[in-house]
């Protein structure tokens, strides 16, 4: 049956695009170095039951459109069977034109599922069903098989200072006897992709729980072996877990902000604040932003000396309904873009660090498309010449990281800076079937360019702009993290 939706020139305008998308950049591995995937199901090889199981469990994406759509929280969050959720996500489909989740789901369902011949909806929810579960049992239907199935050869999953990275651990010693079986001549395919941790130290600034903040930080000193008695020792014990996952292979931080605070701390302030916490005395606001610009700042240190990138997502307003919250708690949809000022706190953030020789490879990730322009001019305002692309605007985050986000990134960057240095796409997602994410932004950026060709905007020369296509969609994140230079 011939494809009725997602052909294999879907997204793509003019002949120069399909050229670009089939000749440079379809079928590419997949660096995804920024994701929230679960280690463990990647370490245990999980399989699921049926689609919804692998589908909708955990999507905030569908759910906010179920919801608007009318259908109940029974079937989001709720205790509805796996069949009435999958039959509520039909019934929302056709209601979801022009909404990215109609693109996402049926690539999906064409690339994991081999059904292209149907549009998702209640009249065809039966046999779809059918279809995918035939498919969700086959052998190669599990986590590390879709994960193959997408060349995917590097995950970095988001994790915890405190965390053991077990499963990290567990996966990559599997893999080293793999390799080694291999070299004995064993007949077997190896699971290859590189799966590795990043630091995700959130917590060390979270002080408006202080019952939170202590509880955290006492994990941290059990997982660190060592006593946490003052600020010292705080950093003492941050840093042995840095080294800890350096050694798993970590070479990527993150940090998920409101915003940066445009503020100063001295250490002395700092251990003060931080005494104060663990006290079980409430800090002010002003103390708690003075203390996170503390920590970013000790913390972008420590990357720094490492050699690691550092990532900044900047700008959601989380939890905004408290009702749901306190229903089904975090990540269920109810966020939404905030609108803080956030330049002059970069700024300054970047600025101290580069100061003194100690600002890293870093990546921002804006949720507001207001601040384009604003990110796209403060990378430039960093670059330092001592490697190419140091300052990266991030691809486009959450909201954005669909046909028009990422548009208007694509074209924000190339404007003010250089797009061809660009490290491209990452799925964000916590879904084994996101990586369609990658085909989707890698056919928009081929159209861009192709359309740009047709046009005479850049020369009609296939080999310079495939060659600038390969490397964005693959080969610059793959010399730029430094992940196959070990």
């Amino acid at each position: 049956m011939p494809d009725i939706f997602i052909t294999e020139n879907f997204l793509l305008e003019t002949a120069q695009s399909r050229e670009l998308y089939h000749g440079f950049a379809a079928g590419l591995p997949v660096i995804d170095y920024h994701c929230h995937l679960n280690p463990a199901e990647i370490a245990l090889d999980r399989r699921w039951d049926n689609i919804a199981q692998v589908w909708l469990a955990g999507d905030h994406y569908k759910w906010r459109q179920m919801r608007t759509a009318g259908i109940g929280e029974r079937f989001c969050t709720g205790n509805a069977s796996d069949r009435e959720k999958f039959d509520k996500y039909a019934e929302l489909m056709p209601q979801a034109l022009r909404n990215p989740l109609y693109h996402w789901s049926h690539m999906e369902l064409k690339a994991y599922f081999g059904i292209s011949d149907r549009l998702l909806s209640p009249e065809t929810a039966d046999s779809i069903w059918d279809d995918t579960c035939k498919t969700v049992r086959t052998p190669e239907f599990s986590a590390r098989g879709l994960m193959m199935k997408s060349k995917v050869e590097v995950v970095c999953t988001t994790d915890d200072p405190a965390d053991s990275l077990e499963h990290h651990r567990a996966i990559a010693a599997e893999q080293k006897l793999e390799t080694g079986d291999l070299k004995r001549g064993e007949a077997k395919t190896p699971f290859t992709t590189q799966v590795r941790p990043t630091w995700r130290p959130d917590k060390c600034w979270a002080m408006g729980n202080g019952a939170m903040f202590n509880a955290w930080t006492d994990g941290l000193a059990e997982a660190a072996g060592c006593e946490i008695r003052n600020l010292q020792g705080f950093l003492g014990a941050l840093c042995k877990r840095h080294d800890y996952f350096h050694a798993a292979g970590c070479r990527l931080s993150d940090r998920g902000v409101c915003f940066i605070p445009d503020a100063e701390c001295t250490g002395g302030k700092a251990a003060a604040i931080f005494a104060k916490v663990r006290a079980g005395k409430p800090v002010t606001e002003a103390e708690a932003f003075q203390f996170q610009a503390f920590m970013l700042h000790e913390l972008a240190v420590m990357d720094a000396e490492r050699g690691w990138t550092m990532q900044v997502h900047y700008g959601i307003l989380r939890n905004n309904n408290s009702r749901l919250f306190a229903a089904a708690g975090a990540d269920i949809g109810c966020d939404s873009i905030g609108d803080w000022a956030a330049g002059a706190g970069l700024a300054r953030h970047f600025d101290r660090l580069d100061r003194i020789g100690k600002l890293p490879k870093t990546i921002i990730y804006n949720a507001n498309p207001r601040d384009n322009e604003m990110v796209a001019t403060m990378c430039g305002d960093f670059q330092d010449g001592a490697a190419a692309g140091k300052m990266q605007f991030g691809s486009a985050w959450w909201f954005l990281d669909q046909a028009d986000g990422m548009t208007r990134q694509i074209e924000a960057l190339s404007q003010l800076g250089l797009l061809s240095r660009f490290v491209g796409m990452l799925t964000d997602s916590r879904s084994f079937l996101s990586y369609v994410r990658h085909d989707y932004f890698r056919r928009l950026l081929c159209n861009i360019l192709g359309g740009d060709m047709a046009r005479g905007r850049i020369p009609d020369d296939m080999k310079l702009a495939g060659k600038m296509v390969g490397d964005i969609c693959y080969r610059n994140a793959r010399s730029h993290f430094g992940f196959f230079a070990e």
